[in-house]
């Protein structure tokens, strides 16, 4: 994530009832990074993994760290996904609107 340009704030986040892997910084966006690793996508693959519980847990800690924060800076979470020998970045790819 460094070399994409990321800089790593806090790893490894934890509140009562979830955690987060890695906060990072880009640019002025605080990215909220979840890693998953699979041996292979033979079940669908790391990304799969996460459902709507785990997406759920995210958010909670997501704003538990944001409430730590004198302002609220524009936000997103990213999915590192380790599946065999590939990598796959999914930029924004859990909606917290909801």
């Amino acid at each position: 994530l460094r070399d994409w340009g990321l800089r790593i704030l806090v790893r490894n986040f934890r509140v009562r009832g979830g955690e987060i892997d890695l906060i990072c910084r880009e640019k002025q966006q605080l990215v909220f990074v979840e890693v998953r690793q699979r041996a292979s996508r033979r079940f669908g693959g790391a990304a799969v993994s996460i459902g709507a519980a785990k997406r759920a847990k995210l958010i909670a800690s997501a704003q538990a760290y944001l409430q730590t924060l004198p302002a609220i800076p524009p936000c997103r979470f990213d999915v590192v996904c380790f599946d065999g020998t590939q990598v796959e970045w999914l930029k924004n790819c859990i909606d917290a609107s909801c």
